[in-house]
């Protein structure tokens, strides 16, 4: 009987520490995607929380939100942006249902900055492609968000999107945007070889520029500043990866679109991406510069997060990211959307580390295998 015992004893115990195993495991580590549906996403982390904003989601003709604390489990915040705030200058009845795109949210003296694309309902030639950036705000992450003025922060004769701000360390705060390739033919070598395959007769573009801001977010100083575009020999080792839409067949457009900036050991970095957001090609560059306005200078190691479908992988389409650091501070991660073949064309958001060192940037991604949490999670 003693001896039975013991061996119930036994049993009970070697279960107890494999559940408890099980659960460590489980506390540890994490899979990409998130269960998060959105395009563009860029998380702001404050107050010790991280918020999660991006196109699409749950959001009816603007902009929603998702909260962490461990940049792994997240939780929806509802809309926090609405197109018909008291100041809102877009109109939401245009193509893409008024393409509300790419929000990102700042923290500036106690308030919080919501930067975004939209359709501008001043629109006299009804032009397909309107958008201007505009600027929010409110007094909580989670809004409600209203527009500074009834009017987009610039215009500067063109389309632009994908607003980014960098906020420099001499107090300095510079919009990195892209212009639309929408009505925007550019002459390379890559469009002669296009129009001699008989793929296409022309080449549309989209270029990222930079301007300084007013401090007050009321507008830009200065003229936008020419910071990336598409490479124009077939030579350029960018050109290979930078134009794959092109080669493909895919559409008649070279995408530079996506930017974010930021500043390391004395190093500007602008991270981009190229190719068309809805195909298997999107993927993420970077360059570098001694200024935040440029000249910068493409990587030798483009593309930096590009697909795995190719190696065998379930990962496409990876681009538009944004960065965040671990909750320890530590650690380094690139947040971006994706696809896999069991989310088909629907868009989802991955965080994979990334490490940035003398001048070059590695993303260990994309994953879809079990990773450690980010450093200190709660």
């Amino acid at each position: 009987m003693r001896k039975e015992f013991l061996i119930i004893i036994f049993l009970i115990l070697v279960k107890a520490t494999m559940a408890q195993t099980q659960l460590k495991s489980q506390e540890i580590v994490y899979t990409n995607p998130l269960n998060v549906q959105l395009g563009d996403p860029f998380i702001l982390s404050t107050d010790g929380i991280y918020y999660m904003y991006g196109t699409g989601g749950v959001a009816d003709r603007g902009f929603s939100a998702y909260s962490s604390k461990d940049l792994v489990n997240w939780k929806q915040e509802g809309q926090v942006y609405f197109h018909d705030n008291k100041n809102g200058w877009s109109d939401p009845n245009t193509p893409w249902d008024g393409a509300y795109w790419a929000p990102e949210v700042y923290e500036v003296k106690g308030k919080f900055y919501l930067f975004y694309s939209a359709q501008w309902k001043i629109n006299p030639e009804k032009e397909m492609e309107n958008f201007k950036i505009g600027v929010a705000v409110s007094d909580k992450p989670t809004g409600p968000f209203v527009d500074l003025a009834p009017k987009p922060l610039f215009d500067p004769g063109y389309p632009i999107i994908d607003a980014n701000v960098f906020f420099d360390t001499n107090g300095k705060a510079y919009l990195y945007y892209s212009r639309a390739a929408y009505k925007h033919p550019i002459e390379s070598e890559i469009a002669k070889q296009a129009r001699k395959s008989g793929k296409f007769n022309e080449i549309e573009e989209s270029w990222v520029y930079g301007v300084e801001l007013k401090p007050d977010f009321s507008g830009v100083i200065g003229e936008p500043v020419l910071i990336l575009r598409p490479p124009i020999k077939l030579k350029d080792k960018q050109a290979a990866w930078e134009s794959l839409s092109v080669t493909s067949g895919e559409v008649n457009r070279r995408w530079t679109e996506g930017s974010v900036t930021f500043k390391k050991d004395g190093i500007y970095y602008i991270m981009y991406s190229a190719n068309h957001f809805g195909g298997e090609h999107y993927a993420v560059g970077y360059a570098t510069s001694s200024s935040p306005l440029g000249p910068f200078k493409k990587a030798k190691n483009n593309p930096i997060l590009h697909r795995n479908t190719n190696k065998g992988g379930i990962v496409s389409g990876t681009g538009h990211n944004s960065i965040v650091y671990s909750p320890d501070g530590k650690e380094m991660f690139c947040v971006y959307h994706g696809r896999t073949t069991a989310t088909g064309s629907e868009r989802v958001v991955f965080i994979d580390r990334m490490k940035v060192e003398k001048g070059k940037i590695t993303i260990f991604g994309p994953t879809t295998q079990p990773q450690k949490k980010p450093a200190a999670s709660l």
